[in-house]
């Protein structure tokens, strides 16, 4: 509200205004006062006079209740008001997702396009859930964002050694069956395929918001967004159908995403991969950048269909320092949560994923209600509401009784220690020799290594960071991640590019060079 002017240049204005106006008794001045004047200086400095009278019995009027709470200019309880009243069905019927989420710091990096309100605190750094639960934790169904799931059989493609897997590799996948999952949504005509790897302990749906994003701004793309071995709905068994043991070793994951890229390509009966943009958060950069490095998707010596690769948030050095206080943060992460809601709830409260339509479409897939799971058919249970259960009330009830967090990890990190420091080692080096644009997108500088810096430097890749973002960047920030991938293509777009003839060509034809 704007300041209070003085009482003495209320009295001046006043008195100016006596003087110029024709002669009548004092009284309040109201509509038929000001339009029954003479001149038009009166009728300005009436009404001047009428807006002040107006404003000052209106502060009267709602001193006491203003200053309850807020010193008198009601400015608390109007931005409390607007922060419970949001509508909880603004997500699913707005025509984007947008990145101002329940926990998003996205907010004020965009705030260039909004109108400063005096109701709203623009630059307040969100703290987890707003207050009055306003949004619905509810899941959200893959449906939502891919065209299909795909579930694609390891042993519908030929192997042909994958071009360099270890010794003794091939006989161990002899005795095992993988049957990978994956999310789709086709290319149309000649656009590109998004293809997606997620991090350790995530899940294909990791991609999913970001991925609606970039469909948005380049309708022909495709996602192809996978469940890694052990993680989603991937599963591996050995030759006589019960689990394998873990392999989570870089160049199983790396043969591993080419090789749901060559099942995908059979199963949509592709006659040629469209061109391919790799893009792998946390572990996945790892694995897209060992891909792209080894050339095993190279059709010829000289020819790929790979356009580049993007990297989102990992970095060698920063990596392998992380890795001493991986144990201690899976020791504080609870073991399980009674409801799936609230494993929701607690990956937003803790700002672990900062974007409440990211987490609850994400969250579902990275937890398995285990009171259910030995009587449920093989499905996605990670998409189905408790409400949905199959299982009998009474039944639930007994189990829930027993184990009060049923709803657990679907994926064992801590059992994934072996790999770690194998994931990341040499990754810049192979991050910086690979083919093919390259992009690196952090939620900080300081995660940059020497390495890296200098190949900064030297132009050798892009780089964008998002310093509003946690380590989940495409999940807390969808639509700056999607525009930065979608300009990264258009980049890197080989049939967009108009090339000078060849030398030789010319000389074909007889030309002077």
């Amino acid at each position: 509200m704007a300041p209070q002017t003085s009482h003495k240049h209320t009295a001046l204005r006043v008195a100016t205004t006596t003087t110029l106006a024709p002669s009548r008794p004092t009284q309040p001045p109201s509509s038929s006062t000001s339009s029954s004047t003479g001149t038009a200086v009166t009728v300005q400095a009436m009404s001047e006079l009428q807006k002040r009278w107006a404003k000052a019995k209106l502060d009267a009027m709602a001193g006491p209740a203003g200053a309850a709470g807020d010193g008198g200019n009601g400015i608390g309880r109007l931005e409390e008001e607007d922060e419970s009243s949001i509508n909880p069905a603004d997500y699913m019927t707005r025509a984007s997702f947008d990145d101002d989420s329940a926990s998003s710091a996205s907010s004020a990096s965009s705030t260039g396009t909004i109108v400063p309100s005096a109701s709203h605190n623009l630059f307040a750094r969100p703290h987890g859930m707003p207050r009055g639960g306003g949004r619905t934790l509810d899941p959200i169904p893959w449906t939502t964002f891919f065209e299909r799931e795909l579930f694609l059989d390891s042993g519908d493609i030929d192997e042909k050694d994958d071009d360099g897997d270890a010794p003794g590799a091939q006989e161990s996948k002899a005795h095992q069956k993988v049957t990978h999952h994956a999310y789709l949504t086709s290319p149309v005509d000649k656009g590109p395929l998004f293809v997606m790897h997620h991090g350790a302990g995530s899940s294909g749906l990791s991609f999913a918001v970001v991925g609606a994003e970039i469909r948005k701004r380049l309708p022909s793309a495709g996602i192809l967004s996978l469940d890694a071995r052990d993680h989603g709905l991937t599963k591996v068994d050995d030759a006589e159908g019960a689990e394998a043991a873990v392999d989570l070793s870089l160049r199983t994951l790396s043969s591993d995403l080419l090789r749901v890229i060559r099942l995908a390509q059979k199963a949509m009966h592709w006659s040629e991969l469209p061109p391919l943009v790799l893009v792998g958060h946390s572990l996945g950069g790892a694995v897209v950048t060992d891909l792209a490095y080894s050339g095993r998707l190279n059709t010829t010596p000289t020819s790929s269909p790979l356009l580049g690769f993007a990297v989102l948030d990992v970095v060698e050095g920063s990596a392998i320092d992380a890795l001493q206080s991986m144990q201690t943060y899976l020791g504080t992460r609870p073991p399980g949560f009674p409801t799936l809601q609230s494993g929701i709830e607690w990956h937003i409260r803790t700002r672990t994923i900062r974007n409440a339509t990211s987490a609850r479409t994400s969250v579902p897939a990275l937890l398995v209600d285990h009171t259910v799971e030995d009587n449920k058919p093989e499905q996605d249970t990670s998409i189905i509401p408790e409400a949905e259960s199959t299982t009998s009330p009474a039944s639930t009830s007994a189990s829930a009784s027993a184990n009060p967090r049923p709803w657990r990890w679907r994926t064992d990190l801590g059992a994934t220690q072996p790999f770690w420091e194998g994931w990341f080692v040499g990754l810049s080096k192979k991050f910086l020799g690979s083919r093919g644009g390259k992009l690196l997108l952090l939620a900080g500088t300081d995660r940059l290594d020497t390495e890296l810096t200098i190949g900064q430097m030297q132009g050798k890749y892009a780089l964008q960071v998002f310093p509003e973002a946690g380590h989940f960047i495409h999940e807390d920030l969808p639509e700056k991640t999607a525009m930065t991938l979608v300009d990264f293509y258009q980049r890197n777009n080989r049939s967009a590019m108009v090339l000078p003839p060849k030398v030789s060509e010319l000389l074909a034809q007889g030309k002077k060079v």
